[in-house]
């Protein structure tokens, strides 16, 4: 594995002290920090990739990573996670089985019961071929991101019921 060489201005490593002092950032985000601060050249610190993982107890290619993202990247791409790629292949729910899981759920109920649940829901996806297998949470994070509910203009599935008064009036 190429090493990269960790070499800092004065400024960033004024910068990356004043973040690892403050200690008010992102737990990654600052043991990047130590990471870049010890791996620092300029000052003729550099410790080994070894001596770091030793030190703040993170793994080797943690610190060989953080390495390369600075001298690739930049200091900002060092310190921030890389966000998530969007996975849209593990949505199972979308389009038009995403609407007929709507239909469903406002529709009656099979007969015998007085509600739909997130079972009933996921087998009746199964049962017409709009899915191979799911799974309830999926049905249940479907049926969340959608405002259809009935009887109310909010999102969620049970509306609010006002509060009974309490307290009476005095009586006199």
């Amino acid at each position: 594995m190429d090493k990269y060489r960790v070499t800092l201005t004065t400024e960033e490593r004024a910068a990356l002290e004043l973040l690892v002092s403050a200690g008010k950032a992102a737990a990654r985000k600052l043991t990047h920090a130590r990471i870049l601060l010890l791996a620092d050249t300029a000052t003729g610190g550099d410790s080994s990739d070894e001596e770091i993982v030793s030190a703040l107890g993170v793994g080797i290619c943690t610190v060989g990573r953080v390495r390369q993202r600075l001298v690739t990247e930049g200091l900002a791409a060092a310190l921030d996670p890389r966000p998530q790629p969007q996975r849209p292949d593990k949505i199972k729910i979308k389009g038009d089985t995403e609407q007929r899981l709507i239909q469903l759920a406002c529709s009656d109920p099979p007969e015998g019961r007085c509600h739909w649940t997130l079972r009933l829901l996921a087998d009746e996806l199964v049962v017409l071929g709009l899915v191979d297998e799911i799974s309830t949470e999926t049905v249940r994070q479907a049926l969340k991101k959608t405002t259809s509910s009935r009887g109310s203009s909010r999102p969620g599935a049970s509306r609010r019921r006002p509060m009974p008064a309490t307290s009476g009036g005095w009586k006199t």
